[in-house]
């Protein structure tokens, strides 16, 4: 694997959104950073996302699902989700 190709999809976990069930792939590279990647269009899939795009706002704008952030979070403490130097 390319040293780019392994810095963008390297380290990915699969979780599922203890919500909606809209299942993404996350790294952790730091306590503060997060990466994810959706694997289905996040505003068909999260009811978080459909809201703001019902709303107004466009997708690529919207900050984060809460739900997932928890989610993602929780995963983190039940260590299915290593962060580096933790």
């Amino acid at each position: 694997m390319s040293e780019r190709r392994e810095f963008l999809d390297g380290g990915l976990v699969p979780l599922v959104c203890a919500r909606c069930a809209t299942r993404v792939l996350v790294k952790k590279t730091s306590v503060r950073h997060t990466s994810v990647q959706w694997t289905s269009p996040p505003a068909e899939t999260c009811p978080e996302f459909a809201a703001a795009v019902a709303g107004g706002t466009l997708s690529a704008l919207v900050d984060t699902c809460w739900t997932l952030r928890e989610s993602i979070e929780q995963a983190v403490r039940d260590g299915k989700l290593e962060v580096p130097g933790d």
